[in-house]
């Protein structure tokens, strides 16, 4: 499970780099993601405390119901986690961004739970280690590891190949269930922290598997935006705003089960190795693209259509493996 945040359209003003006053709205969003896909499954329309909350007059033009309180990022993200798994929802794990790490509030009602988390700290953020519980900044606790503290571990496969980092994690309080984790770029150095929560002891891998599931919410956000709009409208109220975005989540979840439907099964020959032939799964992208044609009334017979398809997709196939021989051989690990 995990949680997303993006600018989208109007109503909050801010400067930036356009040189001028500009008109935008801030959304949060879950998404839910497993082995079969990912989809975004909650939405919350951020409202600024002082600026909109307040403002009764604005309230009531934009259409924000009365009952709507001011709320921050991490308690609108709090509210969507506790819907869905009150609903049964399956997760064992949730991840997010800095936003949502700073606050305790949030992290006490996983663990409270028993949902484990993975959430990213910057590199200011001050923990304690050591049987002496000395404070340390996160940057300089990993400055502190030996050689040996670092293993070289894939956070999972990317579009072109796994993504092998180097990873370490400190044990930062008494309980042996919480942890600093930290990722090491090998070829820039560049590092990455995350404060790591499970309610049973867990492997390193199990941290660095969460971790890298982070991708995921920008799978989400690409995938929303391209193929089913989520940031094509210019609304001003607050239903209007809400039934696009929730339009735009269906279409995109209905996408995403359509494709995981499609994939063959495999569990007859688990370890035959993938032929030349073999093309990708259906994608997203890939069935938009085919419901659009059979929308438009198309010149070509849907066998012909289905064939187009698997001809791209055979082609994507073999890319794909390129890619990863490449990235395979310049990262593998040692």
């Amino acid at each position: 499970m995990k949680k997303g945040d993006r600018s989208a359209g109007v109503q909050r003003q801010y400067t930036g780099t356009a040189g001028r006053i500009e008109n935008a709205q801030v959304g949060v969003f879950l998404a839910y993601a497993s082995e079969r896909g990912r989809a975004l499954i909650d939405r919350r329309l951020y409202l600024p405390e002082h600026t909109w909350c307040e403002d009764s007059e604005r309230r009531s033009g934009s259409g924000v119901p009365d009952d709507v309180e001011f709320a921050t990022k991490p308690r609108l993200a709090l509210q969507m986690i506790e819907a869905a798994l009150d609903a049964g929802c399956p997760s064992s794990w949730v991840t997010g961004d800095e936003v949502y790490s700073q606050d305790p509030q949030l992290r006490s009602a996983l663990e409270a739970r028993g949902v484990g988390y993975v959430l990213a700290v910057a590199c200011t953020t001050r923990v304690r280690i050591n049987q002496d519980r000395t404070v340390v900044r996160a940057d300089a606790a990993a400055t502190a590891l030996p050689p040996d503290a670092w293993h070289r571990q894939s956070a999972g496969s990317g579009a072109k190949g796994p993504r092998y980092y180097d990873w370490a994690w400190v044990q930062i309080s008494s309980d042996a269930n919480r942890c600093l984790l930290i990722r090491r770029n090998p070829a820039t150095g560049e590092l990455a922290f995350y404060l790591c929560w499970s309610p049973g002891q867990v492997a390193l891998s199990a941290f660095v598997r969460v971790a890298g599931i982070r991708w995921c919410i920008e799978e989400c956000f690409q995938a929303a935006k391209g193929q089913v709009g989520l940031d094509h409208y210019q609304v001003r109220h607050w239903t209007a705003w809400h039934r696009h975005i929730t339009l735009a989540m269906l279409s995109l979840a209905f996408l995403t089960a359509v494709a995981t439907s499609t994939r063959p099964a495999r569990s007859a020959e688990p370890n035959r190795p993938a032929r030349s032939s073999d093309p990708i799964d259906l994608t997203i992208p890939e069935l938009r693209h085919l419901i659009g044609a059979l929308f438009k009334r198309p010149s070509a017979s849907v066998a012909m259509l289905l064939a187009w398809s698997n001809w791209r997709r055979r082609h994507q196939a073999q890319a794909r493996r390129c890619h990863y021989r490449r990235r395979l051989t310049a990262s593998s690990p040692t």
